[in-house]
C-alpha cells in the first residue's frame, strides 16, 4: 500500500509538471530556437533550465504561496509589466541575432551549455507572477491540495517532496520530448533558414511580452475608472 501511494503521488506530481510545461510561451519558443540554431544539447539544457525554474516556483507555490499571496497580489500588475518588458527585450535581441557566428562556435565546440541553462533559468523566473498561479491552478486540477504542505509531520513532508519530485520529472520529460522532436528536423535547416527562425522566434517572443504588458494595463484600467 505504501509503495502504491508513493507511485500515485509521483504520478500526480508528474502530471502537473507535464501539464504546466505544455505551453506555447516565450520559453518554449526560445528552446525551439536554440535547438534549431545551436544544437540538441543546447535546447535540452535550456529545457532543463526551464524545468528547474518551474520546479522552484512549484515549491514556492506549494509551500509558501499562502504566506506571500497578499504581497504578490499587491504588486502583480507592476511585476507583470517588468516581466513583459524583459520578454520583449529578449525577443528583440533574438530577432537581430546572427546565427552564423553561433553555428561556427558550435562546430568549434565553444558553445556554453552552462550559459544556456543560467540564462533561460533567469528568463523563466522573471515571469513568476504569471507562472506561480498557473502552476497552482494545475495543482487544483489534479486535486493536489497545498494545505497539507503546511503540516509539520514527517508523512506530510514526505508526500510533498514526492509531488515536487514528480513535478520536476514531468517538466523535464516534456522538454526532452520537445527538443528531441525538433532536433529531427534540425539538419534540414541552412544558415539562411536559421536567420528566418531567429526573426520568427524574436517576433513571437516580443509579441508575447507585449501581450503580457497590455494584459496588465487592461486589468488596471477598470479599477482606476
Amino acid at each position: 500500500m505504501i509503495g502504491l501511494e508513493i507511485i500515485t503521488l509521483l504520478l500526480r506530481g508528474l502530471a502537473v509538471g507535464l501539464a504546466a510545461s505544455i505551453t506555447v510561451g516565450p520559453v518554449a519558443v526560445l528552446c525551439i530556437q536554440r535547438t534549431l540554431s545551436k544544437s540538441h544539447h543546447s535546447g535540452l539544457v535550456s529545457g532543463l533550465g526551464v524545468a528547474c525554474a518551474d520546479t522552484l516556483m512549484a515549491i514556492i507555490a506549494f509551500f509558501f504561496y499562502s504566506m506571500l499571496q497578499k504581497q504578490i497580489e499587491q504588486y502583480t500588475s507592476l511585476l507583470s509589466v517588468i516581466g513583459g518588458i524583459f520578454v520583449v527585450i529578449v525577443g528583440v535581441y533574438i530577432f537581430f541575432q546572427n546565427p552564423v557566428p553561433q553555428i561556427r562556435k558550435n562546430r568549434a565546440g565553444k558553445s556554453s551549455l552552462w550559459q544556456d541553462f543560467v540564462s533561460i533559468f533567469g528568463f523563466t523566473l522573471a515571469n513568476f507572477v504569471i507562472v506561480i498561479p498557473y502552476i497552482l491552478a494545475f495543482f487544483a486540477v489534479f486535486n493536489i491540495g497545498t494545505a497539507e504542505s503546511q503540516a509539520a509531520d514527517v508523512a506530510s513532508i514526505f508526500r510533498s517532496v514526492l509531488i515536487i519530485l514528480g513535478f520536476f520529472g514531468g517538466a523535464a520529460a516534456w522538454w526532452f520530448m520537445l527538443t528531441s522532436l525538433i532536433n529531427l528536423f534540425r539538419r534540414k535547416f541552412r544558415p539562411r533558414h536559421m536567420l528566418t527562425i531567429n526573426h520568427i522566434a524574436g517576433i513571437v517572443i516580443a509579441v508575447l511580452g507585449v501581450y503580457t504588458i497590455l494584459s496588465s494595463f487592461i486589468d488596471i484600467m477598470p479599477n482606476g475608472v
